[in-house]
């Protein structure tokens, strides 16, 4: 039987390659919002975490996720982000 290959990603505040399932894709559309693509199949640029919330304070503090999507994000995305990662 063939073995299916796992997708990786790569966190951008840990830096660590994990499988897909392991994390959360934070995407900015072309019209400029900033959500949470829990399918991972949104039109627009993309930025994984890790679904852990030290890993989401340490994104909020470093202000990565602004980095890596080019743009500003509200609290209210954070709190949308943190409520996804404690389900």
């Amino acid at each position: 039987m063939k073995t299916r290959k796992i997708p990786m990603r790569t966190c951008v505040v840990t830096k660590e390659s994990l499988p897909k399932q392991e994390l959360l894709r934070i995407v900015r559309t072309p019209e400029g919002n900033v959500c949470v693509d829990e399918t991972g199949k949104l039109n627009g640029r993309g930025a994984y975490i890790k679904k852990d919330v030290s890993v989401l304070e340490q994104a909020e503090v470093s202000k990565i996720l602004e980095k890596r999507l080019e743009c500003k994000i509200e609290e209210s995305v954070y709190e949308e982000i943190k409520n996804c990662i404690e389900k």
